[in-house]
C-alpha cells in the first residue's frame, strides 16, 4: 500500500500556503524556489496559485484524489511539512480532514495506514 497523500493532494488545493521570506531567499539559504512564490505581506510569501479564491499550488502536479505528487517537495516550504495527514501518526488532522472533505474525499481512518511503512510516512519536522 502506498502512502495516502500519493492518491489525494487536497490540501495544497485548498489552502494558502503562506510562509517566511527567508525560505526563498538563496542568499540566506532558503531552499523554496523564489520564483514559485509571490509576495503576501511585509516578511512573508505565498506559493503562487494558493491566493485566490480557488487555491491550487503551482507545485502541485495532481489529480485531486486519484495521484498527487509535490514538484518541490524537497524544498517545499516548512509549513507544507507541518501538516500531516489524519492518522499518519496516530491521530486525526483538522487540516487534512477540511481539505479531503472540501473536495468530496472521504476522511483518512486508521485502516488507510495499514501496510504503510514507518519509512514511508512524511517525518515530522523538528521544531
Amino acid at each position: 500500500m502506498s502512502h495516502p497523500c500519493l492518491t489525494c493532494g487536497a490540501c495544497c488545493a485548498y489552502f494558502r500556503v503562506s510562509f517566511h521570506w527567508s525560505e526563498a531567499d538563496p542568499a540566506l539559504g532558503g531552499q523554496v524556489p523564489f520564483e514559485l512564490t509571490e509576495p503576501l505581506r511585509a516578511h512573508e510569501r505565498a506559493m503562487r496559485g494558493t491566493s485566490q479564491a480557488n487555491p491550487r499550488c503551482v507545485a502541485l502536479d495532481a489529480d485531486i484524489g486519484r495521484y498527487s505528487r509535490c514538484t518541490i517537495h524537497d524544498r517545499r516550504p516548512s509549513v507544507c511539512a507541518l501538516v500531516p495527514a489524519s492518522y499518519e501518526f496516530g491521530a486525526a488532522s483538522a487540516q487534512c480532514d477540511k481539505a479531503r472533505l472540501a473536495h468530496g474525499l472521504p476522511l483518512l481512518t486508521p485502516a488507510d495506514w495499514v501496510g504503510v511503512g514507518e519509512a514511508e510516512k512524511n517525518p515530522l519536522p523538528e521544531l
